[in-house]
């Protein structure tokens, strides 16, 4: 059964929780996948200070991103990029690379970020900017599957045509809304069925 990687930074838990939506969405349309947490590169008594969750995820290692048809990024977006964790990841898909081994695959992204007009579409550029030396194929959410959800002005949410996202407010304290699960659910049904080849709903 074809398969996604649901590849994750969350240091607070938020991006997690979009990931369980995600997957839940893949599971929806008949897919499996599985939720893989990038190494942490802080030490641990900052981890600590920093009220950091302890995740219960699998370590991806590079090699692991072969084993999967799809793969979905899930990004806090800090500056509008990559966290470090995320780009050291990546950096050590280089023997991937020069083989072409991700050559073709389906990618995707799910961003979370702070408050509004603070990185989600930078952060997007920043992933395609990865699939493409990969020649990875980026999946957009678009809007289709989700417009009443993505022009929704009755209350503020993350996400764009580009994919899913949360806002979380610059203290961490804001949890991902029901809208915005319900758009990552949708992400993750809508990129499966896209990577598989399935007609459109």
């Amino acid at each position: 059964m074809p398969s996604v990687a649901i590849v994750i930074y969350s240091r607070n838990g938020h991006v997690a929780k979009m990931a369980e939506a995600e997957k839940a969405g893949i599971e929806e349309a008949g897919g499996q996948a599985t939720i893989y947490q990038v190494p942490e590169t802080l030490p641990e008594e900052i981890l600590a200070k920093t009220g950091a969750v302890k995740m219960d995820y699998p370590i991806i290692k590079a090699n692991d991103l072969t084993k999967h048809d799809g793969i979905l990024m899930g990004i806090p977006a800090y500056y509008g990029g990559f966290p470090a964790e995320l780009k050291a990841f990546w950096d050590s898909t280089g023997s991937l690379f020069v083989q072409g081994s991700l050559w073709h695959k389906h990618g995707g992204a799910f961003i979370v970020n702070g408050s509004l007009g603070s990185g989600q579409e930078a952060a997007f550029y920043s992933i395609m900017s990865t699939y493409t030396h990969h020649g990875i194929i980026f999946v957009p959410l678009g809007y289709k599957h989700a417009f009443s959800q993505l022009t929704n002005l009755q209350e503020v949410h993350g996400g764009s045509p580009w994919g899913a996202g949360s806002l979380t407010s610059i203290d961490g304290s804001r949890q991902p809304s029901a809208l915005e699960l319900e758009v990552a659910t949708i992400q993750g049904r809508t990129f499966y069925r896209a990577m598989i080849g399935a007609k459109d709903e």
